[in-house]
């Protein structure tokens, strides 16, 4: 496997490796020695399909969440736009976080996604969280990078028709903070945009377990999955407050498994030295997961 700027890059013609280990739940402290366990930083509630996969390999995972979602229950902006869904030629969801925001209010009222209106997603996680709402290209056209080794924003507009969408309205459900890279190129390309937030990333207290958790985990040598590029500066935020010399730097020499070039990108700008991109998508996350041994 060669190195690309410090990234491996994991393709989807990996070979799994079967290891009898066994599959933790949350803070669980016993670590396997022989083969790295698996921190997966998502909240508990997103983790438990990947958690699943790697038992079926029988690699041992530790789900230690990095921030936790909190959908918005008042939000008359985005209740104005789901009624006004029709005016849209596009909608844009930022992770499949921003599907569920959506999606679940759209069935409190009991209505069906319009075929009219495209969607337009990053990765293979919002396909699956699509999918779970009753929503597939039966029925709607849904636009994703068709480049499954780089999946974010930047590839993701490659695929639109900013011409045909000139002068059309655009809806970007998104989180309360990231990047206004797409937003900022559809109103450069003359396209009416509206951006509202559906739901908040609270970062957990730092409180006396987790430290003692994450130093478990930090001294392990494990391996990190992370979706996120926010935890990776908490990840070393988090680490500065260890009463343990060198474990930033130590953070920094752990092995991270990450599914966007993007994360990739800032990880190696905070420091990390050892990066493996997959595709998007929980079975390419095994697949790297499993090359690596």
């Amino acid at each position: 496997m060669q190195a690309l700027a410090n990234i491996d890059l994991v393709n989807g013609n990996s070979k799994l490796a079967v290891k009898s280990t066994e599959s933790l739940g949350m803070n669980s402290t016993v670590i396997s020695t022989a083969i790295p366990t698996v921190i997966i930083t998502r909240p508990q509630h997103q983790a438990q399909h990947l958690v699943d996969l790697l038992e079926q390999v029988g690699r041992q995972s530790v789900v230690f969440p990095m921030f936790e979602i909190e959908e918005m229950l008042e939000n008359p902006e985005l209740d104005q736009a789901i009624c006004d869904l029709e005016d849209y030629a596009l909608v844009m969801f930022v992770s499949p976080n921003a599907v569920d925001a959506m999606l679940n209010r759209i069935a409190e009222k009991d209505w069906q996604w319009p075929s009219s209106v495209a969607i337009a997603v990053v990765g293979a996680a919002s396909r699956q969280a699509l999918l779970k709402h009753g929503i597939d290209e039966a029925a709607v056209r849904i636009i994703s990078p068709t480049n499954t080794e780089r999946t974010d924003s930047e590839t993701l507009l490659e695929e639109l028709d900013l011409t045909a969408l000139r002068g059309q309205k655009v809806l970007i459900v998104r989180a309360d903070s990231g990047r206004d890279f797409f937003a900022d190129a559809l109103l450069g390309a003359q396209i009416n945009v509206q951006a509202i937030t559906a739901y908040r990333r609270i970062t957990p207290i730092f409180d006396e377990s987790k430290k003692q958790e994450l130093q478990t985990y930090l001294n392990a040598a494990c391996a990190w999955v992370v979706t996120s590029s926010a935890v990776l500066r908490t990840l070393l935020a988090w680490c500065s407050q260890l009463d343990q010399a060198g474990a930033v730097a130590k953070m920094q020499q752990q092995n991270l498994y990450v599914p966007h070039f993007r994360i990739a990108e800032v990880a190696r700008e905070l420091g990390f030295k050892h990066i493996s991109l997959s595709a998007s998508g929980d079975e390419k996350l095994l697949l790297a997961l499993q090359s690596s041994l």
